[in-house]
């Protein structure tokens, strides 16, 4: 077990999310009730993401990729392996992946809202 990259992990993925936390309340004031802050947030970890995974040493990966952009936006992974599937011409595989994991994450987040209000009511 390699544990600098546990400890880059952490703490990129401090840093990550602080920044994701602070992108979000400075968006959340442009367009009340939506989540713009979130939506810039994932459109631009997957930008880095695509950037980086493409440019920068394996030893920096755990810090940058699973870390700083794994804190930030968890969707820049997501994007990242879907785009692998596609360039592999495995087109099926990458449009199951995000057909999947959109309705189903959509689907769990509605399961785990719904028990947690029956279980405070």
């Amino acid at each position: 077990m390699n544990w600098t990259s546990f400890l880059q992990v952490a703490l990129g993925g401090a840093a990550g999310s602080v920044l994701r936390y602070a992108a979000t309340l400075g968006m959340a004031r442009v367009v009340p009730g939506f989540p713009l802050g979130t939506m810039l947030v994932n459109i631009a970890g997957s930008f880095v993401m695509g950037m980086l995974a493409m440019s920068i040493a394996a030893h920096l990966r755990p810090l940058l990729l699973t870390g700083l952009l794994g804190g930030f936006t968890t969707f820049s992974a997501f994007s990242l392996e879907t785009l692998m599937l596609w360039e592999e011409g495995r087109t099926l595989s990458a449009a199951g992946y995000v057909a999947g994991s959109l309705i189903l994450s959509l689907l769990a987040v509605l399961a785990g809202a719904t028990l947690a209000r029956s279980m405070m009511s």
